[in-house]
């Protein structure tokens, strides 16, 4: 299958250490992590590793960054035919410090204030699937109507408008407990599962038509099937550095669904796959092989000999609305929406305004 990642391109710096610096000390690190980073760029890599056909579409500056970034990229034999080159911008940098001991990390983006957007969107491929991480608006719009029956992904992380808007357009929204919170203005309380089924209820009134999964850390993921909020439980396994697990879970997810899977095994692939990178430092490096995933979901479900996977047709999402033209459309500001009832189980759960809710 053929899949198009569009967004940033980075090249990531991961600093371990024993606890976190103090402000005025020097630190000795007797070593580090490098390679090439961003949602979009992790996910097209990902995607590539485990044998997809898999382009990425980015801007990188002309630096020796970029060059270990397309090197990196055609080793795990990426396509780069649409990765863009800035001569008069320097590819963006983040640097994350990972604390060993708390099993945390710090992360310091270093872009340019002029960051470029991609000039080319003549596409000579068709792609099956379109994952986007809302960087680059107009590249992501552009590539939308030009391949309507593609599935389509967006990593919903940051809120901005640009976002917001783009979420209306895509099939399916793989957010942030962070973006689904301050969307919605609600707070998630593990502890309260009216809180969990608040925030998702009204993260659903604003996007009625696209298929919401809100990632919940190492709490696993909430989603609805059959108009019923459920959430998947991640896996344990002990965390040394959590700075991948997001982006391996929705490559993950990418690969599951051009692959005809259905979103609860998509949703407890992805699980996996993001809960067996925790143990390792590093994003690129803690991506595990798509055997040792499928391994881990056999042992888990006590499957002895894999059972070949049913094909259906994916369909297009008929019900989402026309994607404006990219220079003239203008972004609305975020306006309040009604809720709607859900059901949980047998019960059908009322809908509970935003003055009521507990914090």
């Amino acid at each position: 299958m053929t899949i198009l990642s569009i967004g940033k391109c980075t090249y990531d710096i991961i600093c371990p250490v024993d606890e976190y610096p103090v402000e005025g000390t020097k630190y000795l690190l007797n070593s580090n992590v490098e390679c090439g980073g961003g949602t979009a760029s992790n996910i097209a890599y990902l995607l590539g590793k485990w044998g997809e056909t898999s382009y990425i579409a980015g801007v990188i500056g002309s630096d020796d960054y970029a060059t270990k970034i397309t090197k990196e990229f055609q080793q795990a034999l990426v396509k780069t035919d649409y990765l863009e080159t800035a001569y008069n911008t320097a590819t963006p940098i983040s640097i994350l410090i990972v604390n060993k001991k708390k099993a945390t990390r710090t992360r310091f983006d270093v872009v340019s204030a002029s960051q470029p957007g991609l000039k080319k969107t003549d596409y000579a491929i068709k792609p099956d699937l379109i994952f986007t991480d809302g960087k680059d608006y107009a590249a992501a719009v552009n590539a939308l109507n030009k391949f309507p029956n593609a599935i389509s992904i967006i990593d919903a992380g940051t809120v901005d408008r640009d976002m917001l808007e783009l979420c209306k357009y895509v099939k399916y929204i793989v957010c942030s407990k962070y973006f689904a919170e301050t969307v919605t203005n609600l707070k998630i309380d593990y502890d309260n599962s009216n809180s969990l089924v608040n925030v998702y209820k009204k993260l659903k009134n604003r996007y009625p038509n696209n298929n919401i999964i809100i990632t919940l850390e190492n709490m696993g993921a909430m989603y609805t099937i059959n108009n019923e909020i459920k959430i998947m439980p991640g896996i344990k396994t002990e965390v040394v550095d959590p700075s991948g697990a997001g982006d391996i879970f929705r490559g993950t997810f990418a690969y599951c669904l051009v692959n005809n899977f259905d979103i609860e095994k998509a949703i407890t692939y992805s699980n996996i796959a993001a809960g067996l990178s925790v143990g390792k430092i590093g994003i690129r490096t803690s991506i595990p092989t798509i055997k040792e995933v499928i391994s881990y979901y056999n042992k888990k479900f006590n499957i002895v000999t894999p059972i070949e996977e049913k094909k259906e047709e994916v369909k297009p999402a008929n019900l989402l609305p026309d994607i404006p033209d990219a220079s003239s459309v203008i972004i609305p500001e975020y306006k309040k929406d009604v809720n709607t009832d859900f059901v949980i189980g047998n019960k059908t759960v009322s809908s509970v305004g935003e003055s009521n809710v507990q914090q």
